[in-house]
């Protein structure tokens, strides 16, 4: 079981909790085990918005496993720092150091700044904000007008809608991007937005369009992307004929369905590469026969591929051309 905390404080923003606390229940709801928590220093929360939140004003015991988000609130109803009080910023420091993974959404980001968290980190916020805590915490280096970045177990984003944009993030890094975009399509999210190119999940990035062929046909590639994967496979998902799949995938995403693939394949190698794993052993886990074709990939420059529209597309990251099968 995974625990998602929830720390609630006074004039928080609705959206900053609500659209990570439903993707998290979302994910329950298809079987994942989270449950989730709803903490604060007192039991009643008044929001931003006038809707009252009841909270637990103890904390649950916490593993390596278990996340604690920190949504945003008015700046101007506290200042931008907050009312966190010094025992909620040592839980978050203390969940941190044992291993565990903490989130802000928003003004958030200032919390994580206050328990010592961003010094020597990449974080973000709202942009409205991005200048003030970049000068209250002159030892983080903020990454403006982006909507997310993941540094070492440390997770910012810019908050509101973005929060739901981290939290399928999230989902995508623990369970794989097949769950991630069966979540994003029960909330029917369809323009699943990036973070930033250093950060950004490929099922994010690449799913900014509304073709229901070629999303029918990356649900398949995501739910078995350490697969071999037939183009006629593919093609008979989206009801297309294979040069029509072939072309229509590379118009909506820019790159072909192979190409598509391997960017999943990477990116779950480079997490569990990240977390321990060694390169072979994580090239076997995604599907690769041996590390070669994964230390090609991974050493291949990232670059731009074109946009439906033709516009450019950044940190796109096209691996190799495309062959008959995925």
């Amino acid at each position: 079981m995974t625990r998602v905390v929830f720390l609630l404080v006074p004039q928080l923003h609705l959206l900053d909790l609500a659209g990570p606390a439903q993707v998290f229940s979302s994910a329950a709801d298809l079987g994942f085990d989270y449950r989730l928590h709803y903490v604060a220093e007192r039991e009643q929360v008044p929001t931003v918005q006038g809707v009252p939140l009841v909270a637990e004003t103890r904390w649950p015991e916490l593993t390596p496993d278990d996340l604690v988000i920190v949504p945003g609130w008015r700046p101007a109803a506290h200042g931008p720092e907050g009312p966190v009080s010094p025992a909620d910023l040592r839980r978050l420091a203390d969940h941190h150091a044992a291993g565990g993974t903490v989130a802000s959404v928003c003004a958030g980001a200032y919390a994580l700044g206050r328990a010592g968290l961003l010094d020597g980190r990449r974080c973000t916020t709202h942009h409205e904000v991005q200048d003030d805590l970049a000068r209250r915490h002159p030892a983080a280096q903020v990454v403006r007008d982006v909507l997310y970045v993941v540094d070492d177990r440390v997770v910012t984003s810019a908050g509101i809608a973005s929060g739901i944009d981290v939290a399928l993030h999230l989902v995508a890094t623990r369970h794989g991007p097949g769950a991630a975009a069966k979540i994003a399509r029960t909330l029917v999210v369809y323009a699943r937005r990036h973070g930033h190119e250093q950060q950004a999940s490929a099922m994010m990035r690449h799913r900014s369009h509304l073709s229901d062929s070629v999303h029918r046909v990356q649900d398949l590639i995501d739910s078995r992307y350490a697969e071999t994967l037939p183009l006629a496979d593919l093609a008979a998902a989206g009801g297309l004929a294979e040069r029509t799949l072939t072309r229509l995938f590379r118009a909506a995403t820019g790159l072909t369905p192979l190409g598509y693939q391997q960017l999943l394949r990477v990116e779950r190698a480079e997490h569990l590469i990240g977390h321990g794993a060694t390169v072979e052993a994580a090239a076997r886990t995604v599907g690769f026969s041996d590390a070669r074709m994964l230390r090609r990939l991974r050493a291949r420059p990232t670059r731009s591929a074109p946009a439906p529209n033709g516009s450019s597309r950044r940190g796109s990251g096209t691996p190799p051309a495309a062959s008959r099968a995925a």
